[in-house]
């Protein structure tokens, strides 16, 4: 027997409500702390490769540890500001693609039962249509076009041809 009813998590209208108020608050949250770059902005400023995280961290422990050997020509005050919210937004980016990622995989499951229910269901009007039963004609033909090998339309354009 094939696997079916493999996302049978649903959500129900309250939990949809739910979520979408949830994800209205985030939205309103980071407004305006959300940046946007242009693909040259990206290229330019580019990412923090892990040695230059290294280099940042390095630098950070030594202004925390020995403040008299940093440079007075930084504002350390926005420099912790700044890599304090670098480590708060990567924590919530892994947080997000954890969700994302569950998200993605449960759509990935509910995809699969309509499927497979979806090919059940063409596979059962076939059956009726074998035993002549009124109404599946229409159905078995328009469904068939979805699959290599099926009939071809009854009427080809000539644009089809």
């Amino acid at each position: 027997m094939p696997f079916n009813n493999l996302g049978n998590r649903h959500f129900d209208d309250t939990d949809k409500e739910n979520v979408n108020n949830a994800l209205v608050s985030l939205e309103s949250a980071l407004v305006d702390k959300l940046a946007v770059l242009s693909p040259e902005e990206r290229q330019k400023f580019g990412s923090v490769n892990e040695q230059n995280k290294l280099i940042i961290n390095k630098v950070k422990e030594y202004n925390d540890s020995q403040p008299s050997l940093s440079s007075p020509d930084i504002e350390w005050g926005e420099f912790n500001k700044d890599h304090d919210t670098r480590i708060f937004l990567q924590k919530t980016i892994l947080r997000m693609l954890g969700l994302i990622n569950g998200l993605e995989n449960a759509k990935i499951l509910h995809d699969y039962d309509n499927y497979s229910a979806a090919l059940m269901d063409y596979d059962y009007a076939k059956y009726k249509l074998g035993t002549q039963s009124i109404g599946f004609q229409t159905k078995v033909d328009e469904l068939s076009q979805f699959f290599g090998g099926g009939r071809p339309p009854a009427n080809p354009t000539p644009a089809e041809e």
